[in-house]
């Protein structure tokens, strides 16, 4: 969200469908360490970034 990127865009970018990066997001699917670099090159961050979980439930 704060890249202002919609699910849609980032999947478009990255060409994968966009049910995969929902999936991905809410943690129903495990990826690829290529298709996260893509991610985290698509959203301009590095990769350890998108390994900070802030809201995890306990």
């Amino acid at each position: 969200m704060s890249k202002n990127i919609s699910m849609q865009n980032l999947a478009y970018t990255i060409n994968v469908e966009y049910s995969q990066i929902s999936r991905i997001e809410l943690g129903k699917i495990s990826t690829s360490i290529s298709t996260i670099y893509e991610i985290a090159k698509a959203l301009e961050v590095p990769v350890f970034e998108l390994f900070i979980f802030d809201n995890i439930e306990q």
